[in-house]
């Protein structure tokens, strides 16, 4: 399952994931990773949650995200939930991209049997109709 985070600049993405992420550590079976740009919010995440620079792995383009996440996935047979924040500060994300992007990471949760969070700079105002049933905005 993935689910794209909603929302304008400081409408509180960031702290849904980091939410999202503390509860499910504590609640499920599985491993949960926390995929960022930086490392600034290594002490609002549990100490169970993997928190991943994704700039520290060269991850610059949409078909490097996908790899990522893959490598991610091969590694840890466990990994039942990933958080990914901020990637559009290093991949520009556009409505146009939900498609692809969508069907990619779909592809790649069914075959994990997995969920990714991904939070997405645009309101639901600025995706087809289409992605809105995939979509949880924040306000």
């Amino acid at each position: 399952m993935v689910k794209f985070i909603l929302g304008k600049k400081g409408a509180g993405k960031t702290k849904w994931l980091i939410d999202g992420a503390n509860k499910d550590i504590t609640e499920g079976n599985g491993n949960i990773a926390f995929v960022d740009v930086d490392d600034e919010h290594i002490f609002s995440l549990d100490y169970n949650v993997r928190l991943i620079n994704a700039k520290e792995y060269g991850v610059e383009t949409l078909s490097a995200f996908y790899g990522f996440l893959s490598g991610m996935l091969a590694m840890d047979y466990d990994l039942e939930k990933i958080y990914v924040d901020s990637i559009y500060k290093v991949i520009n994300i556009t409505s146009e991209d939900l498609k692809g992007l969508y069907e990619t990471l779909e592809a790649i949760c069914k075959k994990n049997e997995c969920e990714i969070y991904i939070n997405i700079d645009l309101t639901e105002s600025e995706i087809p109709e289409e992605f809105k049933e995939y979509s949880i905005e924040v306000k």
